[in-house]
């Protein structure tokens, strides 16, 4: 018999394979389901993975945009990577990506057509604003009536899309746009553009921010009391009480600082590869962002390589989608088996497996 016996400490070799292990699983499963769809298997994998990096024809353009959708994955990411490490489960980010668009953008339409060098950074300090103050809805509500912040923050998602739509079609709606809905295009309005740094690599303002954030992060859970303490109050919440460490603060700081994340990559999308607010600006970055966190082990340097390839399962399944019929649904379920086999796999992290004789069971 096949029994499951508790490690005294998690296994650093499982930590490590995990991730791989579960890279291979999607990719093996995958496969499967994509010659369920009656498209070649290896040429589908080969399409997602491959040709976006090395293929000629495709490679110039992919390779820039591989940063342009990494950079809001990981900057979110990290933000809740230092949740996760405390036992706070922000599942609202997309709400939170949302409205710090939604925020940012305001402000600066509100300005409109200031050609001001202050605009940007100020539609920029909107954004985070405007993530951080969605985020402590679910802070406040857990902090003080002890609510699920799993459940508030989700349900805060759809709550952010409503006032999306209203804004796309209303308050923010382009006023020369012929009654469609969607803000003016950002694109067009040199001022607050957060366009290309450099030319040709896809590195604008967000993913310097998201590689900042790597950094920033790294310091505070490495070497910082702050980052102690999460890690004390995920690990052991009764010790962390005992050496006086406020769960409230870890709420509200887990939380803020997500939120804040998630609202800069928001308003770095909307004046960048977006150009505009509408409709269907929510591109649930928020939430494959989860993915990457657990992808990239809560840690931040893990989290920048995960971000980059779950950038290029993007990228791929786009292309894969256009060169071999795929079908959109097909390439989420693909992302979402990362998720599964990766949590399937981590069971192997704190548990081994023992093979007993049925006597002895």
């Amino acid at each position: 018999m096949i029994r499951l016996e508790k490690r005294t400490q998690p296994s650093g070799y499982w930590t490590a394979l995990s991730p791989i292990l579960a890279v291979g699983l999607t990719m093996i499963v995958g496969g499967f389901m994509f010659w369920a769809l009656g498209k070649p298997p290896v040429e589908a994998i080969r399409t997602i993975f491959w040709d976006p990096l090395f293929h000629p024809q495709f490679a110039d353009y992919s390779r820039p945009q591989l940063l342009v959708k990494a950079g809001p994955l990981i900057l979110i990411a990290i933000g809740l990577s230092i949740g996760f490490r405390a036992g706070i489960w922000n599942i609202g980010a997309e709400g939170q990506y949302i409205m710090g668009a939604v925020s940012g953008a305001a402000v600066g339409l509100a300005f409109y057509p200031s050609q001001s060098v202050l605009l940007f950074p100020l539609m920029v300090f909107a954004g985070a604003l405007g993530g951080w103050a969605w985020a402590m809805i679910p802070a406040v509500l857990k902090t003080r009536f002890g609510t699920n912040e799993i459940l508030v923050s989700l349900m805060l998602v759809y709550v952010a899309e409503n006032i999306l739509a209203s804004a796309s079609a209303g308050w923010l709606r382009n006023p020369e746009g012929m009654g469609f809905p969607g803000s003016r295009n950002f694109k067009q309005w040199s001022a607050v553009y957060n366009a290309e740094l450099l030319t040709g690599t896809g590195m604008h303002w967000g993913v310097a921010a998201a590689f900042i954030a790597v950094i920033a992060a790294y310091v505070m859970m490495a070497r910082h009391i702050q980052g102690f303490n999460v890690r004390l109050t995920g690990e052991a919440p009764l010790a962390a009480r005992f050496s006086g460490v406020s769960p409230a603060w870890i709420v509200f700081l887990c939380l803020g600082v997500s939120g804040g994340l998630a609202g800069l990559a928001g308003l770095f999308e909307v004046t960048g590869p977006a150009g505009q607010v509408s409709i269907d600006f929510g591109s649930g970055y928020g939430f494959t962002a989860i993915i990457v966190a657990f992808l990239g082990r809560l840690n931040p340097f893990g989290i920048l390589a995960a971000g980059l390839l779950m950038a290029l399962t993007y990228i791929g399944g786009e292309l894969a989608q256009l060169m071999l019929g795929l079908p959109g649904a097909s390439i989420q379920l693909f992302q979402g088996m990362l998720l599964f086999f990766l949590l399937a796999t981590d069971v192997f992290t704190n548990y081994r497996v023992r093979m007993l004789r049925r006597e002895a069971a």
